[in-house]
């Protein structure tokens, strides 16, 4: 049987011009500057090998690649799985295509990667809640063309689209409404330490218990899964709160899987919100109390000002997207 015919590179073209591969490159990437003739033999060379430039190689080198970087904390999230379908789906009608790094909840890692696979797309979109602020900082220069989720840089930092979650608004927003059921003890499952949007949290609901002096509030250590939740049902019962907010929906979903193994009923015994409204959220039994946030259209807005950045253009102002209390079974009045 023949043996399927090789097909030529450029180093093949190069040889039978004789030029540098590299003047091969800049003639075919039409960069080339030099004499006409040079030009005019690589090109005759190319044509008489039947030479096909390879589509990656041109991409990089025109330093164009028609991808974005999209980097999450956990792309197991249904969270982060709605702000990629926004963004993808809307990269995809100006040709983008979108690649996805995962950082796994690491903190540590999210600088490197970041770094990593911004080298192999034209511009990233950014989640990186556990990054410390310096570090962001630093790193946002050799990112750009760059837009932050749920970060900001400082003022004094090169000028980033940044689009964020009113965490604080949001989680007091819940906290009230469990007061208005007649919960004067609640308890907070909260997020990893160094989550930026927990920090947020945490602030809406001091700004909560200074206006309600009649609420006791305990802080009980989870993390942004639901195993972390689970693992936090039997401190939330022995707390003797008679509602708990968690982190986020995920958590709220394994706090209540925790507190059934344990025989306690939502919202019977205790009343539980979560933060987000995933999908599942409102077919849970019973339907889970939350803050809910519009991630898809997130996902669109970022590709918006992603694509003004690329396109040399203003990409108009940061947005604050503001959660919508969604009240359901999950939270009802304490027992008397």
């Amino acid at each position: 049987m023949a043996s399927q015919r090789r097909s030529a590179t450029i180093a093949d073209v190069a040889r039978r011009a004789g030029v540098s591969p590299a003047t091969v490159s800049r003639v075919m990437n039409d960069r080339f500057a030099g004499e006409p003739e040079v030009e005019q033999r690589v090109r005759a060379a190319a044509a008489e090998l039947a030479y096909q430039p390879s589509l990656l190689a041109r991409s990089l080198a025109l330093g164009q690649t028609h991808a974005i970087a999209f980097v999450v904390p956990d792309l197991a999230n249904p969270a982060f799985q709605s702000v990629l379908a926004g963004l993808s789906k809307t990269a995809a009608h100006d040709g983008y295509r979108v690649l996805v790094a995962d950082s796994g909840e690491s903190p540590s890692d999210e600088p490197l990667l970041a770094a990593e696979i911004r080298r192999r797309t034209d511009a990233i979109v950014l989640c990186a809640p556990r990054m410390a602020d310096e570090e962001l900082a630093a790193l946002s220069a050799q990112l750009q063309p760059l837009v932050l989720i749920n970060r900001s840089l400082p003022v004094d930092a090169t000028a980033t689209p940044a689009l964020s979650i009113d965490y604080r608004s949001g989680i007091s927003a819940l906290a009230a409404h469990l007061h208005g059921l007649g919960h004067r003890h609640l308890a907070y499952v909260y997020g990893p330490e160094r989550s930026a949007s927990n920090a947020h949290r945490e602030r809406g609901l001091q700004d909560f218990a200074r206006d309600h002096p009649d609420v006791r509030i305990d802080r009980i250590a989870a993390g942004a899964g639901s195993e972390d939740g689970r693992a936090a049902a039997p401190q939330v019962a022995a707390s003797g709160a008679t509602a708990a907010l968690a982190f986020n929906d995920l958590v709220a979903v394994g706090l209540i899987g925790g507190l059934r193994e344990m025989g306690l009923s939502v919202p019977g015994d205790i009343s539980v919100t979560g933060f987000d409204d995933i999908p599942l959220a409102q077919y849970l039994d019973p339907a889970l109390t939350t803050a809910s946030v519009s991630h898809a259209e997130l996902g669109v807005v970022a590709w918006n000002r992603m694509h003004a950045l690329i396109r040399g253009e203003e990409p108009g102002n940061d947005v604050v997207f503001q959660p919508r209390l969604e009240a359901r079974a999950s939270a009802a009045a304490p027992r008397r």
